[in-house]
């Protein structure tokens, strides 16, 4: 019998099964058999008076910007086609990041406080034969979903605004001035329909056409008790070389109720990539060797499985009026991080005051919308980054290629400080960081990388990283001009506000200390 069979057997909950439903879904992925949903249309019908300025399907992060809005004195709704409840798994996160909840008047410092179910340092970074990095108050936050998703979401009903739960999003129809959704029993007439529902949403799907992302983050793991030592994190650390034409990538937390560890890789959706049961029984192979505990010491709470594609051309901007992709559904996180929550989070503020604005002067045609989701150089340079840690299902490497390049610029890094290193691992990426660390990287290093990556990727790259030196340098520009952009009219403010943002973001000047 495997591991992955005796050992996922053991607990409630039918994991085993969910496993293979998982891997289902990713099997129609590799070989493009999934098929395309038509669930938006058009109408060149007026629609008349609408009883909603939003309705946000998806409710898991759509709390965040639901209750945000409906703050500000929107009529919002939520649908949510299960319970809106958070998992028991903790969120990761940084603690500067936490204060957007406060900005924007959605937590109390107390509820923020209990929020936080895990507080640790330091965390680790470190490779296969080679540095060892240590790094503190980088993601060493664990937030207790269930207890903030419960409370932003009471905040949301008293504030007004309307959750149907176990209500499926269906359909939706768009017209000149509005939406009309269908969702369950419910027929909902709304000004702008947000989209929340992740990376497997119909509307996303519909609007990709099919489209294969051109990068996927395969992912398992669990939390258990019985850990000997449970007092630091690993961010990312490697200690094997190269293993089924992928490099394997831990991650380690303490949580409230034990351990939690993460393998994970980077890989493209060729037809012959190993599934994700094969991946967990290699997690369970290696976990002993990786925290030094043998398996029948653990006592497994839960396990996690996944995969979280990323695609070349995020965030996306949708084809039609009146729908505006957020989260997981405009891919708009790093195509190196997996995590949906520090995406959402590091962008509710900007997408608050953006969406609020827009519904102000009802600016909610589809080139409007789009800049709310700009293109963001400084994401778009880290898809090489994801092809130096990827290998070619047919491609001949040294087995330590991913281990010593990783290791010689996270070398780099830590010797020039903690302004360089800390925004890298938050999925920060600021140009004068990059500048700095990239003359210094070993060329030994990284010459084996470039037949990998290929001449294509690196010229895309080229123009990123160009657009990456603009947007750092009009950033600071575009801020002089605000007092006197007050005086033109809404729209124009609208543009200047969305453009600030877009240089703001793109550069990494969102980040703080």
């Amino acid at each position: 019998m495997k591991l992955s069979d005796r050992v996922l057997s053991q607990l409630p909950g039918n994991v085993l099964e969910r496993l293979r439903s998982a891997d289902k879904l990713w099997q129609e992925l590799r070989l493009g058999s999934s098929s395309v949903p038509c669930v938006i249309d058009e109408s060149r019908e007026s629609l008349g008076n609408t009883d909603w300025d939003v309705v946000i399907s998806g409710g898991t992060l759509g709390i965040l910007i639901g209750a945000a809005l409906q703050k500000r004195g929107w009529r919002v709704a939520l649908i949510e086609r299960g319970i809106l409840r958070g998992r028991d798994q903790e969120w990761n996160i940084s603690r500067q990041e936490l204060e957007v909840f406060l900005e924007l008047d959605l937590l109390s410092e107390s509820e923020l406080d209990r929020a936080i179910a895990t507080e640790y340092n330091s965390a680790r970074v470190s490779f296969f034969q080679g540095s060892e990095v240590w790094v503190r108050d980088v993601l060493n936050i664990g937030i207790d979903p269930v207890y903030l998703l419960e409370t932003l979401k009471l905040k949301f009903l008293e504030a007004g605004g309307t959750l149907l739960e176990k209500t499926p999003f269906d359909s939706a129809t768009i017209h000149p001035d509005g939406v009309l959704i269908k969702a369950g029993e419910h027929v909902l007439k709304t000004r702008l329909l947000i989209d929340a529902m992740g990376h497997f949403s119909p509307i996303v799907k519909q609007a990709r056409r099919g489209e294969k992302p051109a990068g996927v983050c395969l992912v398992v793991g669990s939390c258990a008790k019985g850990y000997p030592k449970n007092e630091t994190g690993d961010l990312i650390v490697s200690f094997t070389p190269i293993l089924n034409q992928c490099q394997y990538f831990w991650e380690a937390f303490p949580a409230r109720d034990g351990r939690t560890t993460y393998l994970f890789t980077y890989v493209d959706t060729h037809r012959d990539r190993f599934s994700l049961e094969f991946f967990m029984e290699e997690y369970l192979r290696l976990l002993p060797e990786y925290q030094n505990v043998e398996l029948n010491q653990l006592q497994f709470g839960r396990f996690l499985f996944g995969f979280f594609p990323s695609y070349p051309k995020s965030p996306l901007h949708l084809p039609w009026n009146r729908i505006l992709a957020v989260g997981d559904s405009a891919g708009g996180q790093s195509p190196v991080s997996f995590g949906g929550f520090g995406s959402m989070v590091r962008h509710l503020k900007r997408l608050t005051f953006g969406i609020d604005e827009a519904l102000k002067i009802n600016l909610l045609d589809r080139n409007a919308l789009s800049l709310l989701q700009p293109y963001q150089p400084n994401i778009s340079v880290t898809w090489l980054f994801q092809k130096a840690m990827s290998v070619g299902i047919d491609k001949k490497v040294s087995p330590n290629q991913i281990n010593d390049l990783m290791s010689g610029v996270f070398q780099v890094m830590d010797k020039l400080g903690d302004d360089v290193l800390k925004p890298f691992l938050q999925d920060v990426i600021q140009f004068s960081a990059l500048s700095k660390t990239l003359p210094l990287v070993n060329p030994k290093l990284v010459l084996p990388i470039l037949p990998q990556v290929g001449i294509f990727s690196l010229l895309d790259w080229s123009i990123h990283y160009i657009n990456f030196a603009l947007y750092s340098g009009l950033y600071p520009l575009g801020k002089l001009l605000r007092p006197a952009i007050k005086n033109l009219p809404s729209v124009s403010q609208y543009y200047y506000n969305r453009w600030l943002d877009a240089w703001q973001y793109g550069s990494g000047g969102d980040y703080h200390k």
